[in-house]
């Protein structure tokens, strides 16, 4: 555990990845596919080692918008990049880490309900452009 990280700079990094993998399954619609897509993604974050898996399983559930999958994609994208700043600037060595973690979750979230469809692939095209932009 990595005291560095204040309990706000943890929630915008759940907020980040829980973010990520909500895009991802907006992306396909329906409530079997979220449940599969949430129990395939948080098999990845619950996998996560260090500072990322303390941020990702401790504290509050993250609050993202309740709207329009535009606004949940804004919020989702804008915590992605704080995210990736905070770990640059406090603990280096985990940016690696947050961005596997999130592309993994997000892959996995995608291929749990009958593959990856197209919507789905521009959902992860801009939670990786996102995490490769703050690199």
């Amino acid at each position: 555990m990595d005291q560095s990280l204040t309990a706000e700079e943890k929630l915008t990094l759940k907020t980040g990845a829980f973010g990520a993998v909500l895009l991802v399954s907006n992306a396909d619609p329906g409530l079997l596919a979220l449940v599969r897509e949430s129990f395939a993604a948080s098999g990845v974050i619950a996998g996560a080692s260090g500072t990322v898996r303390d941020a990702l399983t401790s504290g509050p559930l993250p609050r993202l918008p309740e709207g329009s999958s535009g606004q949940v994609e804004q919020a989702a994208l804008a915590a992605l990049g704080r995210a990736m700043t905070i770990l640059r600037e406090k603990v280096p060595g985990e940016v690696a880490a947050y961005r596997s973690v999130v592309l993994t979750a997000a892959d996995r979230a995608a291929r749990a309900h009958r593959g990856v469809d197209p919507a789905e692939q521009v959902a992860i095209g801009r939670i990786r452009a996102v995490l490769d932009e703050a690199d």
